[in-house]
């Protein structure tokens, strides 16, 4: 009888952690500004690169005194990111006195995502619908 009990135990135990793991899936993937799990990763992975194109221009700036466009730090080898990670493709607007890298979806919202994810050069997000 005791084996019983310890088996439908380890069952409920169970039960309460695959809850628990489904209801943090869901509000991780949300807050990413996401609806499905897929769609946070992808996000994720592009407020990454933004992030380290962000770092490769202020470092640019630090050594050469202006801001480049996004060919530009590719070519010098400041910065080893793709100009784009499907289906988001990224581009630089830059002035004499600060920058913006932008990440725009191109194709059909699918799962939630931003039109638009950018950063700019105090290293702040900003997304469009």
């Amino acid at each position: 009888m005791s084996r019983v009990f310890g088996f439908l135990s380890l069952v409920i135990v169970l039960g309460i952690g695959m809850y628990i793991y489904s209801r943090q899936a869901k509000d991780s993937s949300a807050t990413a500004g996401a609806s499905n799990p897929q769609a946070a990763i992808n996000i994720t992975a592009v407020k990454s690169d933004l992030i380290t194109i962000a770092s490769a221009e202020r470092g640019y700036f630090a050594s050469e005194g202006k801001y480049a466009p996004l060919d530009e730090l590719i070519s010098s080898k400041s910065l080893i990111v793709p100009r784009q990670r499907p289906p988001y493709s990224y581009s630089i607007d830059f002035s004499s006195s600060g920058f913006r890298v932008v990440a725009t979806r191109s194709g059909a919202n699918t799962g939630g995502t931003p039109a638009q994810l950018s950063v700019d050069q105090d290293m702040e997000f900003s997304t469009s619908e």
